[in-house]
């Protein structure tokens, strides 16, 4: 095997399982602020699946290129998507409407109109 190629998947390898080893140990509460941090690290794999997409010499370069670009741009947009949920739930609710903001219905409306002639 080429040693280039051995050289990255054991680097591919390693980053699998510091990356499961980091996620396991965040607590629940954490995952969708980790979730709308890491969209800029998704943004780059876009790129870089375009950078490799646009400059390869062969098949399996140029597959691997738009894998990179297909599953970096749904994680960017997945990401955009959780953390747009996230920020929702921050959000102030609208207090209920009393009974004297609340509009009266047409029976009730009817009536004073006809009193009122």
């Amino acid at each position: 095997m080429n040693q280039e190629l051995l050289l990255g998947l054991y680097v591919l390898m390693l980053t699998i399982f510091l990356g499961f080893e980091v996620i396991s140990r965040v607590p629940t509460l954490l995952h969708t602020p980790l979730m709308s941090g890491t969209n800029a690290i998704h943004g780059i794999v876009l790129l870089g699946g375009i950078l490799v997409a646009g400059t390869a010499e062969n098949t399996l370069t140029l597959l691997l290129g738009l894998l990179g670009c297909l599953f970096g741009a749904g994680n960017l947009f997945g990401g955009i998507v959780v953390t747009d949920r996230m920020l929702e739930m921050f959000k102030k609710k609208e207090p209920a409407a009393t009974a004297a903001e609340a509009p009266a219905p047409a029976a009730v409306r009817e009536k004073e109109v006809v009193g009122q002639r």
